[in-house]
């Protein structure tokens, strides 16, 4: 058993593609409907790392590093168009598995972090703490097992706050906007429940498909995966599989072969993984993105920001890490984890959901709103079938979500 687990930070790279076989032999009837095809991408971009991809397409680019409380080091990426003027600074922050190029991945024209610097926008893009950009630490090594001991309550603790003093301090600016993408809104929640002091350095808090409260999670994928919560537990514990599927270019290069870009979306098994873990939207998936999403994604996370959603999932409530009765006696006083105090999220929020999104669900939605004593707005995309990585590459984002989404900031700026 022990050698079967010794490589686990390898196995869980393959975790992907052993779902892509899996459905290999899964028949899965769609209706694809016909879609609007405008992205200006091409497979090559899979490969390109941020800096790449954003010169590529004739911006700027800058690189920094920063180093948290706790000592992790993390890059953030800076974007500024051609015509750029000290404008307005915006942070974009992504999802679970993700990184930075969640925001360029559909290219100019369409990807948020593009449209916002044509506006211009001063915009950054955040990296969270063991993704591709971001594996690096003061004094642990990333092969060391105990340089994985986060979950997303450490990124919103520490990253997203040292990541907005940091961009704060290079900029002038005494506030910026912030947009994050389903963990991206989890680890701001966390931030501002646990360091209120940071709401005060918000403009307007921009949630896209918001994750709190999942006890309507209604992926069947990770439902099941929510099954094997104890086995993971003890998959930390006895095994030391910290890192949760690191990047991998070969992810890039599979998913070209298995899932063509030239196939249509409902005999695409990569559209199905993808369905089956956010939601069903065939209209909205352009197949020529999908070795472009697999070649960023997934990009490393530790495992215990997936056990502390499936922990989620299981008590429905938005509570702090469950690290078994015994331990959480020691470390918070009591047999359970606490639960975050939403009303300390006093920074203005407007929260974007999808009406068919497993993830981050309606009703999920609405519990969180109840709880938020400066919601703005709650707004459902106008589509009854955006599911959660459509806010990221539906072929229609711009129109559906991004433009409102630049409107209702410059509107909150004009308040500011």
């Amino acid at each position: 058993m022990k050698q079967i687990f010794s490589n686990g930070r390898n196995n869980c790279s393959w975790f992907v593609l052993v779902l892509l076989l899996a459905l290999a032999g899964t028949h899965i009837t769609v209706v694809a409907r016909s879609t609007k095809l405008g992205f200006q991408v091409d497979s090559e971009d899979g490969r390109l790392s941020v800096p790449e991809l954003v010169s590529k397409y004739g911006y700027h680019v800058e690189e920094h590093s920063l180093t948290t409380d706790d000592g992790y080091r993390l890059t953030v990426h800076r974007v500024k168009a051609a015509s750029y003027t000290n404008g307005t600074v915006v942070l974009l922050m992504h999802g679970l598995l993700c990184s930075s190029a969640d925001w360029l991945m559909i290219g100019p024209g369409n990807a948020l972090a593009y449209l916002l610097a044509d506006r211009g926008y001063d915009v950054w893009l955040g990296n969270a703490r063991g993704n591709r950009y971001s594996r690096d630490h003061a004094t642990i090594n990333p092969n060391d097992n105990s340089f994985w001991k986060f979950s997303w309550h450490e990124i919103g603790r520490y990253d997203i706050p040292a990541t907005i003093d940091y961009i704060l301090e290079q900029t002038g600016h005494r506030r910026l906007q912030y947009v994050g993408h389903s963990q991206g809104t989890t680890g701001f929640f966390v931030m501002a429940c646990t360091r209120p002091e940071y709401n005060d350095k918000i403009i307007q808090m921009n949630a896209l498909a918001p994750v709190a409260f999942m006890g309507h999670m209604k992926s069947p994928l990770l439902r099941f995966m929510t099954k094997f919560l104890k086995t993971l537990d003890i998959l930390l514990t006895l095994f030391g599989v910290g890192e949760f599927m690191p990047n991998k270019p070969v992810l890039h290069e599979i998913a070209q072969l298995i899932c063509p870009p030239n196939s249509t979306v409902h005999i695409n098994m990569c559209a199905h993984l993808l369905f089956l873990l956010a939601g069903y939207n065939p209209s909205q998936l352009d197949p020529t993105m999908l070795p472009i999403l697999f070649g960023h994604t997934p990009a490393g996370s530790a495992t215990r920001q997936l056990v502390h959603y499936a922990q989620e999932v299981l008590s429905n409530r938005f509570e702090m890490y469950d690290h078994g009765s015994l331990k959480n006696k020691l470390i918070y006083g009591s047999t359970t984890p606490p639960e975050y105090d939403l009303s300390r999220v006093t920074a203005p929020v407007v929260l974007y959901y999808g009406l068919n999104d497993f993830l981050a669900t309606p009703e999920d939605v609405n519990r969180l709103a109840k709880k938020l004593p400066n919601l703005k707005k709650s707004v459902p995309v106008n589509d009854v079938l955006f599911n959660h990585l459509d806010f990221l590459i539906a072929t229609d984002v711009r129109h559906l979500l991004y433009e409102p989404v630049i409107e209702g900031m410059a509107s909150a700026e004009v308040l500011d």
